[in-house]
């Protein structure tokens, strides 16, 4: 870490450690959110696209609230007075998120019933309130309510003899009043189940309604307002609001106190229903006495409580985003499959003879998952080992472990039951793989294990070869169509060696452990990254080629956006692509005014990790699993790896690089106060959208990678 005292005298004149140098970690997260809505806004984005970054927007504040906010919110509770970096103490940043946040949300429904909803109409796909059906409509919702809704509700009275009940993280519930025949008030909640489709199709429970073309919709809390006198028979309705809450999920393990990790985690899922209230989501029109009945036995703060029009929970348009109208859709994109492994379906020959790099989602996913399948099935293959984070519920790559189980192969595998939200889905993986007899590690004692490596041995001719894939991304062949990662197929000697360092690190004990190659987190890779931007400044001192090209999720490290910041006023041109979280300051003269930030948001989430060093004029190239934030970097198993294949170091330089650095139609430009403007293409430039790009190109290309240059592409400038 750079101290005042180590400074280059070019920094010294400045203070690097000013509050003001620095965006608020939380209020970036937030802008990050608004660029997902800035896409619903857009109308040159297809209109059922638009209903899913609505859908993406409301549940990456869900995450938000449930992780971020609560952290906060527990910081006020234990009276913590520390800050981070931009100087705004726990209490000034629930502050600042709200009144960042309420205009967000306005904007969030207006979108929704003022361009939306207008526009789905002149595609014949309306979604109603339950009051505007026609009679006939109502009748078969009723019908449907009898028989597939009412048998799953549960009706729950709040009296002196049954108390409030428990209102799980992210349900929907109806807050109902009641009168009973002596005419006193009761309080009533009824949850909206979440095993049934919360927008319910009207033209397939209705018959008739698909005689006319249209397509029909109503949301389930309506249905079930509709029909509460069937819930509460000899009650009178007076009237029912929906509500929704959001409490803390963010898991504390003691690890060191857990004789059994996966059970301690399974609880610690369970646990999450019953966390503090964080947020609580009423209708706009709630009355005041009511809101206030909530507020108490929810035990939340005003400023806690979001009074919105319906649909409370937006993140379940997902359900709207996936009718069947691929008119509204974004044409189907088929990965492809570069040719050299298109005509060779003997994977392990084409990696002894060249590296490969895939691209992804442009590249098929396909040959990593046949990478995983070959060694599965392969007499030749005696071991497999991998690290998985994220895989999904139905993982071809944990099949094929299995398969290579079946086949008598020795399988090691690194199981992260702490990623985030995926930990019931790992925990299910875990036990199967250990019922197949596959050895299941979880990891090292406080760290997780966010490294994407897989390493297969082999018996040879010339003796035993190690084949590698290292990527940015996980193994998860769902989102690898909906992410964009880069992953590399090798058997680089080296990198080999480092991969079996690195998995007798995770699996055995191995503190000690030294790499040729990889640079590897906690031990390694902060020190190495900052000897190697170091190393640019000297470069720029010595008027050498000086240039840094950083391409990432999140910039959040104080100690690196001081470097970043050093080498800037060094004279060090750096471009700095951040899809998210940006912590950073660029334009400040004098500090920042040699940094630009750009972000992409479009069709596929940008997360690969590319960083490029000019290194006096001869550029080095590292990919990997990590972001620079402090977690990644001090509290994760990361792995960065370089690329020193000159063609495919060409490819990651002048065409990856450097077609994301001209995006003039999806990418933002992180301003002085933390803003973003969105690019605006120019006559002479004309539009260019990187991702419709690179799937163009990827497609031309697949077939004939080697004469890809032909085409010139743009040179880093």
């Amino acid at each position: 870490m750079t101290t005042p005292t180590d400074r280059p005298p070019a920094a010294r004149a400045v203070d690097l450690y000013d509050p003001a140098l620095y965006i608020n970690r939380e209020l970036s997260m937030l802008e990050f959110n608004y660029r997902v809505l800035e896409e619903a806004l857009d109308p040159r984005v297809p209109l059922l696209e638009r209903v899913k970054f609505l859908a993406i927007f409301a549940n990456n504040l869900d995450e938000f609230f449930m992780i971020r906010v609560s952290g906060l919110r527990e910081q006020v509770a234990a009276g913590v007075v520390e800050t981070p970096a931009d100087g705004l103490t726990p209490a000034q940043q629930l502050v600042a998120i709200r009144k960042r946040l309420l205009p967000m949300l306005e904007q969030q429904y207006r979108c929704y019933y003022e361009d939306i909803l207008p526009q789905l109409r002149r595609y014949g796909i309306e979604v109603l309130p339950y009051g505007e059906l026609e009679p006939t409509y109502q009748e078969a919702l009723q019908r449907y309510f009898d028989s597939e809704i009412f048998p799953v509700l549960t009706p729950l009275a709040v009296d002196p003899g049954r108390p409030f009940p428990h209102i799980s993280n992210l349900s929907l519930n109806l807050a109902v009043l009641l009168v009973d025949e002596s005419g006193q008030r009761r309080f009533a909640r009824v949850k909206v189940p979440q095993t049934l489709p919360r927008i319910v199709a009207v033209h397939q429970v209705a018959e008739a309604a698909r005689s006319d073309g249209r397509r029909l919709f109503v949301l389930l809390e309506e249905i079930i307002a509709a029909n509460l006198e069937t819930l509460f028979p000899g009650m009178r309705i007076l009237e029912s609001h929906p509500f929704r809450v959001t409490r803390n999920a963010d898991m504390e393990i003691e690890e060191d106190e857990a004789s059994d990790l996966l059970e301690t985690i399974e609880a610690g899922v369970r646990q999450r229903r019953f966390g503090r209230v964080v947020r609580l989501e009423v209708q706009r029109d709630m009355p005041s006495f009511l809101l206030e009945t909530l507020k108490n036995y929810l035990d939340v703060e005003r400023s806690d409580i979001y009074q919105m029009p319906t649909p409370l929970g937006m993140s379940q348009l997902f359900e709207l985003a996936e009718i069947d109208a691929p008119e509204l859709k974004y044409p189907p994109y088929q990965p492809v499959i570069p040719r050299v492994l298109a005509q060779n379906d003997d994977i392990f020959a084409v990696l002894r003879e060249q590296d490969v790099l895939l691209h992804h989602p442009y590249d098929s996913f396909l040959p990593v998952v046949n990478f995983f399948r070959a060694a599965a099935h392969d007499p030749q293959v005696l071991a497999i080992k991998a690290t998985l984070y994220r895989v999904g519920s139905n993982s071809p790559v944990v099949n094929a472990l299995l398969e290579a189980r079946e086949n008598d192969k020795q399988v090691a595998v690194l199981v992260e039951l702490k990623a985030r939200f995926d930990e019931e889905n790992n925990i299910v993986w875990a036990r199967k793989l250990e019922a197949q007899g596959v050895h299941v590690v979880y990891g090292l004692l406080g760290l997780k294990t966010h490294c994407k490596v897989a390493l297969v041995i082999r018996r040879e001719a010339d003796g035993l070869r190690r084949y590698v894939h290292l990527s940015t991304g996980n193994y998860n062949a769902a989102t690898a169509r909906v992410y964009t990662d880069i992953g590399l197929l090798t058997s680089n000697p080296e990198l080999a060696e480092d991969a079996s360092e690195l998995f007798n690190r995770l699996t055995g004990y191995a503190p000690a452990a030294q790499y040729h190659k990889l640079l590897v987190a906690p031990e390694y890779l902060r020190a190495r990254f900052d000897r190697l931007i170091a190393r640019e400044i000297e470069h720029a001192h010595a008027g050498r080629p000086a240039r840094l090209i950083f391409k990432m999720n999140a910039l959040v490290d104080p100690a690196f956006i001081r470097r970043l910041y050093e080498a800037s006023m060094a004279g060090v041109r750096v471009d700095l692509l951040v899809r998210g979280i940006c912590c950073l300051r660029p334009g400040i003269e004098g500090v920042s005014d040699n940094i630009r930030v750009t972000s992409v948001v479009g069709r596929f989430l940008e997360h690969s990790r590319i960083y490029y060093f000019a290194n006096g004029g001869q550029p080095e190239v590292y990919l990997g699993s990590a972001d620079l934030m402090p977690r990644n970097l001090d509290r994760r198993v990361e792995t960065i790896f370089p690329v020193e294949d000159e063609a495919l170091k060409r490819r990651l330089v002048e065409e990856i690089l450097a077609i994301s650095m001209r995006d003039n139609v999806k990418a933002r430009e992180l301003q002085p106060d933390g803003s973003y403007r969105r690019l605006q293409p120019s006559a002479e430039e004309g539009a260019l959208d990187s991702q419709v790009w690179f799937m163009e190109h990827e497609r031309r290309s697949a077939l004939f990678r080697d004469d890809i240059y032909r085409e010139e592409p743009p040179e880093i400038s």
